[in-house]
């Protein structure tokens, strides 16, 4: 049985249903019933008693999951402690980044170095389609994130930038030209959608379902990238809300930026693994809050 397949086994013991346990593991429902199908062949027995309204482990099942959690824990504790020990040993610090968001932090990154010699700072690029991801699978220490983050598993830290929004439309949309739009332009609009592994909470502030005036904005074409987004909006499928730093980093043909003054600002802080935080880690939210938080 695979690593993966026993999670997916474990996480469907604790939820009972296998809508929530694909959204927790940002996989398909249809990937959580092939798991469990391929285990059940492989035991030659059911493990879960499924019903139209509801879903239990068997006997055999809840002995399962309490046998391999254990298992599982100490596979788990023993990568952390295998990865923490190789980072210290390397002393490179991996922070997770959406875009060109890592030149609007090297003040931060240089303090971390003065203070720290010898310590190295890697860049990854992260989604908003799945933000979490890199910190849940060790390929991220730090993540910077814009806000809000409500996640049980994660620490927020200190607040390093804030900024404005813009909206994106197409070169020759109704809008464009404008000196400024506000909220309430999105009435009736389409807008992209993120997918499932965005938080809620980031759908509801930046891609609202309806205006401040309560009147529809319409859920339109899936994207996982901002390049698929803009991508989209180039193609007259959708406008869509935007951090206003893409305006200084980005140009698209056929995509044009327009300033959103009365949308709420967006304020970007760390955010880690609080059971994996290191000495490393604090270090460099130390440095993030010497330096402090800045507009952008």
């Amino acid at each position: 049985m695979e690593l993966r397949d026993i999670e997916i086994f474990l996480t469907l013991s604790e939820e009972l249903h296998f809508g929530r346990t694909a959204e927790r593991l940002f996989i398909s429902q249809a990937r959580v019933s092939q798991a469990i199908r391929k285990q059940e062949r492989l035991i030659g027995a059911a493990l879960f008693e499924r019903t139209s309204r509801s879903v239990r482990l068997t006997p055999i099942g809840d002995r399962l999951a309490e046998r391999l959690r254990l298992g599982h824990d100490t596979i788990r504790t023993a990568l952390t402690e295998a990865t923490e020990a190789a980072r210290s040993l390397s002393g490179t610090l991996s922070i997770g980044i959406m875009g060109a968001l890592g030149h609007e932090i090297r003040d931060v990154v240089e303090r971390f170095r003065a203070e720290h010699p010898g310590r190295e700072v890697r860049f990854c690029e992260v989604h908003f389609s799945d933000p979490f991801g890199p910190l849940r699978d060790g390929s991220a220490d730090l993540v910077l994130l814009w806000l809000p983050v409500d996640e049980p598993d994660l620490t927020v830290g200190p607040v390093l930038l804030t900024e404005g929004r813009v909206l994106a439309v197409w070169t020759g949309h109704e809008l464009a030209g404008r000196d400024s739009v506000d909220l309430e332009d999105l009435a009736g609009r389409t807008v992209p959608d993120p997918g499932t592994g965005a938080p809620p909470e980031w759908r509801a502030s930046l891609l609202p379902p309806h205006t401040p005036g309560g009147r529809p904005v319409k859920a339109g074409p899936r994207v996982r990238t901002f390049h698929e987004l803009l991508t989209q909006v180039a193609a007259k499928r959708a406008v869509c809300p935007l951090n206003a730093h893409v305006q200084r980093y980005y140009t698209h043909p056929g995509v044009e930026f327009l300033p959103l003054p009365d949308a709420s600002p967006t304020s970007w802080a760390l955010v880690w693994r609080t059971s994996g935080e290191t000495a490393l880690i604090r270090a460099f939210v130390r440095a993030a809050e010497t330096t402090g938080s800045r507009p952008m």
